[in-house]
């Protein structure tokens, strides 16, 4: 190497670390106390009550179908399966669907906001 270059070594995960501010700016309280933060936590209440919705929607209109109409649950599928069983296995894949849904959801949208009022408070 020639006299006077300099050598930078790459960082690892630069790429894909979050964006910080130069310098945290607001408490705590200011960061609470902002719209930002109350929106970002109305966005995040609405997300959970639909998908508790649909969940609850699911899984009782499940349980309400098997009380309610026993003569069509009972109906057979091959041999020796019932209607009840495929239909209380979608109940439990949607319930899977629903977390990689809300996962997804917060990973993409949440999470970043949370990470960028995280940084704008000072310690």
């Amino acid at each position: 190497m020639e006299k006077g270059t300099t050598v930078t070594s790459p960082s690892v995960n630069r790429a894909s670390s979050p964006a910080r501010p130069a310098r945290a700016t607001r408490s705590a309280a200011d960061v609470v106390a902002s719209p930002e933060f109350k929106a970002l936590v109305k966005r995040r209440w609405s997300v959970s009550m639909f998908m508790l919705v649909l969940l609850f929607v699911s899984y009782y209109g499940y349980v309400l179908l098997v009380a309610g109409n026993k003569e069509f649950v009972s109906q057979k599928i091959g041999e020796s399966t019932t209607l009840a069983i495929p239909l209380g296995v979608a109940v439990i894949v949607f319930a899977w669907l629903l977390t990689a849904i809300y996962v997804a959801w917060a990973n993409r949208s949440y999470d970043p906001e949370v990470e960028r009022l995280k940084n704008e408070i000072r310690h």
